[in-house]
């Protein structure tokens, strides 16, 4: 595994780890407790991220991002990820993200100035809509149920679709949607750009959620009623929308990968401070051998995650599509961030779970990490697939094999009066 970081790598993360260090953490302790911070303060963290250079790193400087190489921004994820603040601040947080980097890749470039640029300075938001009510699509995406059909030089999108991560907020939605109902659903979707104010789009609720309160997130339910767009909208190659989600999940899922490692480590980070200060049964606690093996042991979990993460990205950065390598990546970082985050409550006892800690926040966030972007059992199912995939049964020669002759016997014993002969042990 390849998992040193570039010099341009550990240069950005540290610029990120300063802003955070110095602007964002001070910021999200003034607001703990308080509930959702307003768009002015996250406008005002933006602009101080703008200034310090760790603003939307990963879009090309064409459309008003730094250009950086995916390898290369990894660290500044890590760091974005010690504050729920950290995500939005840099311009790097989940759904807007990915959908900027979908738009980036596949996109037109009238698409790219309409909505990519506008996204990248903060104008408007995204969200990404393609899990849908049952029937329709969860974790099997071939239940795909919404379906858009050409009429002239437009789209006809008509669906039900939920879990819209910042639908409510969103100006655009990328709509997954069936448009070859004859073909599979893995060759016969495609992606669409779609107007939060197109005719025919209603928001039904916001889905009450687990979730943290410092930042506002909403999981809206959306109905497309014969909603039309212009074929231009068509985002990306028609009926290739699978192979685009997938080239958009593939980094979206390691970033946030970084994004909750670095959740954890600072709720590990918080738990250290709590453990060296706070004394009970005749000492400090951090002295206690217990915690400190649990502190330990949790940072080993992450360090082996970090070490996985950089080298999916590092294949992902040479073309490679590292399928299983992600795969890997997110059933395993999901879960050890979900018990490092869970330990570092325990160990602050009450005082964790109050809101003068973020690590409340963050146990409310990290929960949802083991479903969104592929549950645990999607992943867990590809990796056991390319595991059987190619079994050398030579492994297994030297075992004793049944004589077919005797089983022939077997055959023809139990078929005669003298059946229970054959089932004597053999001597």
């Amino acid at each position: 595994m390849e998992y040193t970081e570039t010099g341009v790598g550990r240069e950005l993360g540290e610029r990120a780890r300063q802003f955070m260090d110095e602007v964002v953490l001070p910021v999200e302790r003034e607001h703990s407790g308080d509930g959702a911070v307003s768009e002015a303060v996250i406008e005002e963290l933006r602009e101080e991220a703008r200034a310090r250079g760790v603003y939307c790193p990963q879009i090309d400087e064409e459309h008003g991002g730094m250009g950086y190489d995916f390898r290369d921004v990894l660290p500044l994820f890590e760091q974005a990820g010690r504050s729920l603040l950290g995500g939005p601040a840099m311009r790097v947080a989940a759904p807007d993200e990915g959908n900027m980097h979908t738009i980036e890749l596949i996109g037109t470039d009238t698409q790219k100035e309409r909505w990519l640029e506008p996204l990248v300075e903060g104008e408007i938001t995204s969200a990404f809509s393609m899990t849908e009510p049952k029937p329709g699509a969860g974790s099997d995406p071939k239940m795909m149920q919404t379906t858009a059909q050409k009429d002239g030089d437009e789209w006809v999108i008509d669906g039900h679709k939920w879990w819209t991560t910042m639908g409510s907020e969103a100006d655009v939605f990328i709509v997954m949607a069936q448009t070859d109902m004859d073909a599979h659903p893995y060759s016969g979707t495609s992606l669409f750009l779609v107007p939060a104010n197109a005719n025919g789009v209603e928001i039904v609720r916001d889905i009450p959620h687990l979730g943290p309160s410092i930042v506002h997130s909403s999981h809206a339910e959306i109905t497309y009623d014969r909603v039309r767009i212009p074929e231009d909208n068509l985002l990306g190659t028609e009926n290739e929308g699978f192979t685009h989600a997938q080239e958009r999940l593939g980094p979206a899922r390691l970033t946030h990968c970084m994004r909750y490692s670095g959740m954890a480590q600072r709720s590990l980070d918080v738990a250290k401070a709590y453990l060296s200060e706070r004394e009970a049964f005749g000492g400090p606690i951090a002295e206690k051998q217990a915690p400190r093996f649990a502190i330990a042991e949790a940072e080993t979990d992450l360090y082996a995650a970090g070490t996985m993460i950089r080298d999916a990205a590092t294949k992902i950065a040479r073309g490679e599509s590292a399928r299983n390598e992600v795969s890997a990546c997110k059933v395993f970082t999901a879960n050890v961030t979900q018990d490092a985050i869970d330990t570092a409550l325990q160990l602050c006892g009450g005082s964790g779970m109050s809101k003068d800690l973020p690590i409340a926040d963050f146990y409310a966030s990290v929960r949802c990490f083991r479903i969104v972007d592929g549950a645990d059992e999607v992943h867990k199912r590809t990796l056991a697939r390319a595991a059987f995939e190619d079994v050398d049964t030579a492994e297994i020669e030297t075992l004793s094999q049944f004589e077919n002759q005797r089983a022939q016997n077997r055959i023809v014993h139990r078929t005669s009066p003298v059946f229970h002969d054959a089932i004597r042990p053999t001597r």
